[in-house]
């Protein structure tokens, strides 16, 4: 069976390559064999996150490269080229296979015997729209599913900038002063809304209705409607769907503001895709449950083979700061006593001496507070959200910025994290879909934002487990809630420390140093 030749197989190279050291390579690899026996799916969580060291791409490469039949393996462009350039090369000269490798957003040869690499965009178009560039019914392995959701939902997103106005007026000249009124009027509108930090707002029902009695009149004339731009057909479409989200992104520096429709869920849409194929889903930390019963639901999967790799204790252990007694987020109190907080920590790293320091703070205004205090006082080794940093260097990030930066910067000795990474309801892309939650009678905080929030939190830990490194996490609220314990238990393995100091930094420089 190809199991037992994977396993062999990939036990021998590394061996021979002396790989870092992964614990699950061979289990993941023979799972991923099995699928491929049987077309069965399945679902694996690797423990880290796809975007960062890929660790466990060995492991799905072995069974894909020696499988005598076709494949289609969907990866970010970034993922295929580390493959293509270092992964696939090593495996082919070992096992001396010849099975052809492609790239493509189609399967161009309906006789193609081999693997075929593509971006999760160009599968999903397909899927999603019915393009019939992929076949069916071939097994499909998908790596990063992390992103999956995020992935789909900028697929479906419907979008009307300031040119498309323009392109409107230009296609439909006798109602030129229609438009342009209906244009002024959301304008006056939009511009209303007091500030927020994200410059996006959820369209009030007078402002859709401004959009649909314009959609309503364009579409009310047969020649009109014939001209209607496709992108200006398929928003107006939605404007009447409940389960759209609909939001204006305002530009104020320029007067302009874009148009955006997306669905307030992609379970429903996703959940077709599924049967059309096997698939073998990777990602990091995806759930806290092996079954992963909230993923699978927000993505319409349904029951298929679940696998769960936890981080190995004693390789991947963080050393984890959680004092009590510090104030609640969202009081006036938090911000002074956070920033004495860190000032604190940072002192113990310079007397250490010791590599880089992440500061992740996801409320923007308070990022930029911080990182200007710091500034003040320690000059240009603190940045704000920069990749240029000095060997001892001070981070100051969003939880968006380290999530796509961590796997170029060196692994940090110590991370702070200031609050935990809810989705904040003050963004109205969150409170939109906590609407529809609540529209379905649902567990908003359950369902959404604490998972969002744990599958974040376990992101950015993966570069800190690599260094063994410390984490100071300053948000009360994991010794108060009753969610506390689920935010421990994502954090794990760890070992709870009372202080941080010189001292501390020394001893785990010398464990890593024996390691």
């Amino acid at each position: 069976m190809i199991e037992v030749e994977v396993h062999q197989q990939l036990r021998a190279f590394l061996r021979e390559q002396g790989e870092p050291y992964w614990p699950h390579h061979l289990t993941m690899a023979r799972l991923v064999a099995r699928a491929l026996r049987l077309g069965r799916s399945a679902l694996i969580q690797a423990g880290a996150p796809s975007g960062y060291h890929g660790r466990y791409r060995l492991s799905y490469l072995m069974p894909l490269l020696i499988w005598q039949e076709s494949a289609l393996l969907v990866a970010p462009e970034s993922v295929q080229q580390r493959l293509l350039m270092v992964e696939i090369p090593r495996l082919r000269q070992w096992i001396a296979t010849d099975k052809p490798i492609q790239t493509g957003d189609r399967w161009i040869d309906p006789n193609f015997q081999g693997l075929l690499l593509t971006t999760p965009q160009a599968w999903l178009s397909d899927r999603l729209y019915h393009q019939g560039r992929f076949p069916h019914h071939l097994l499909t392995v998908i790596d990063g599913v992390d992103e999956l959701e995020n992935w789909t939902r900028s697929l479906l997103t419907q979008s009307l900038h300031p040119q498309d106005w323009h392109e409107l007026m230009q296609g439909d000249p006798q109602n030129t002063d229609v438009i342009r009124d209906t244009r002024v009027q959301l304008t006056r509108s939009v511009f209303q809304h007091p500030a927020n930090p994200y410059d996006r707002y959820l369209l009030e029902a007078p402002e859709q209705a401004l959009l649909q009695d314009l959609y309503d009149f364009l579409e009310a004339n047969p020649t009109v409607r014939s001209l209607l731009p496709s992108n200006w057909s398929a928003f107006g479409q939605r404007l009447s769907d409940p389960e759209q989200l609909l939001w204006t992104e305002i530009s104020r520096p320029q007067g302009q503001f874009s148009l955006h429709s997306m669905p307030s869920e992609v379970a429903s849409v996703l959940q077709p895709i599924w049967s059309q194929q096997p698939v073998v889903l990777i990602g990091g930390s995806l759930d806290m449950e092996t079954a992963a019963s909230t993923f699978r639901q927000q993505l319409g999967l349904e029951d298929l083979t679940c696998v769960k790799f936890s981080p190995d204790r004693q390789h991947e252990l963080i050393q984890l700061y959680l004092p009590d007694g510090l104030p609640m987020p969202n009081t006036p109190q938090f911000q002074p006593i956070l920033l004495q907080e860190i000032r604190a920590l940072l002192n113990a790293t310079n007397t250490a001496n010791q590599g880089l320091t992440v500061i992740v703070i996801g409320d923007t205004p308070l990022k930029k507070q911080v990182g200007s205090a710091l500034a003040a006082e320690l000059g240009s080794r603190v940045q704000v959200e920069k990749t240029c940093l000095d060997e001892n260097g001070i981070l100051i990030t969003g939880w968006e910025f380290w999530r796509c930066h961590q796997g170029v910067l060196p692994a940090p000795n110590l991370l702070v994290i200031a609050t935990l990474p809810l989705p904040s309801l003050e963004d109205p892309l969150v409170a939109g879909r906590v609407a529809s939650y609540k529209r379905a009678r649902q567990d908003w905080f359950r369902l959404y934002l604490l998972p969002a929030a744990l599958s974040e939190l376990q992101r950015a830990l993966a570069p800190v487990r690599e260094a063994q490194g410390v984490v100071a996490l300053l948000d009360n609220r994991v010794n108060h809630r009753s969610y506390g314990q689920q935010v421990l238990a994502a954090m794990s393995p760890l070992a709870r420390i009372n202080y941080v100091d010189a001292s501390l930094f020394s001893a785990l420089e010398g464990l890593s140093a024996r390691d």
